[in-house]
């Protein structure tokens, strides 16, 4: 028996856990609500049953003693012209709806105490259904809120506890700083072809220049030279010109 005890217990228990599982918090609250407001139908319902019931004993109490009061006149009425047999009929028939105005005095005060129970009871669960209607929106806004946070932890906590993601990440950032790196590289070494042909090539302008400058030199020393004897030549004639005046 207590292995079959723990059995039920296990499954009573699985069952509930799958339940809670599938349930919708927001659905059920706003199907509870509506579920309240139904049971507060049928309870205004039966209390109206009741009261109607209440009614229904206070006007036949209310029958049954007049009928009393009735019947009583009729038997003072038959005293007072002294038929006696007349008298005791009517006091005969007074007493019948005397016990049943009783009866029925009886019934309509119990039916008055249980209207007056179901009456409070029916104020309570309306007092608590509009609370429930006023809390379930409050409810449903806590529920997100808690679902929210609890992805958002959830979430953290998984990239927290997630190394191989954080790897993957840290790999790949150092294989896009060693290709960035290694364009770096073929971009010098392209760079550093280009620089070694522009040097050569600017030896051999400079060598052309050298020539072209000690060419230009070569000229400017023979112009120079030239208009160097020229001075002397023509002092050497004034000299002559000179001499020869002297001799006249």
């Amino acid at each position: 028996m207590g292995i079959l005890n723990r059995m039920k217990t296990v499954l009573k228990s699985n069952v509930n856990s799958a339940l809670d599982s599938v349930e919708d918090t927001e659905k059920m609250l706003n199907q509870t609500v509506l579920d309240m407001q139904q049971q507060l139908a049928k309870a205004k319902q039966q209390v109206a049953v009741s009261i109607a019931d209440e009614k229904r004993l206070e006007r036949q109490y209310k029958e049954n003693q007049v009928q009393t009061d009735s019947w009583m006149e009729k038997a003072k009425l038959a005293v007072q012209k002294g038929n006696d047999e007349l008298a005791k009929a009517a006091l005969a028939r007074k007493t019948e709806y005397e016990s049943l105005a009783s009866e029925y005095k009886t019934q309509w005060d119990a039916q008055k105490a249980s209207v007056e129970k179901l009456k409070a009871s029916l104020r309570e669960l309306e007092r608590k259904i509009d609370e429930a209607r006023r809390q379930k929106d409050l409810l449903i806004a806590r529920n997100k809120r808690a679902k929210a946070q609890k992805a958002i932890h959830q979430t953290m906590s998984g990239m927290s506890t997630n190394a191989g993601a954080f790897d993957t990440f840290e790999r790949m950032k150092n294989k896009v700083d060693d290709e960035e790196a290694k364009a770096e590289a073929a971009e010098e070494m392209a760079t550093s072809g280009e620089a070694s042909l522009d040097k050569e090539f600017a030896e051999l302008e400079k060598s052309s220049v050298d020539d072209d400058l000690a060419s230009l030199k070569a000229q400017m020393s023979g112009t120079d030279a030239k208009p160097d004897a020229k001075p002397d030549s023509e002092l050497a004639a004034l000299k002559g010109e000179v001499k020869k005046e002297g001799d006249a």
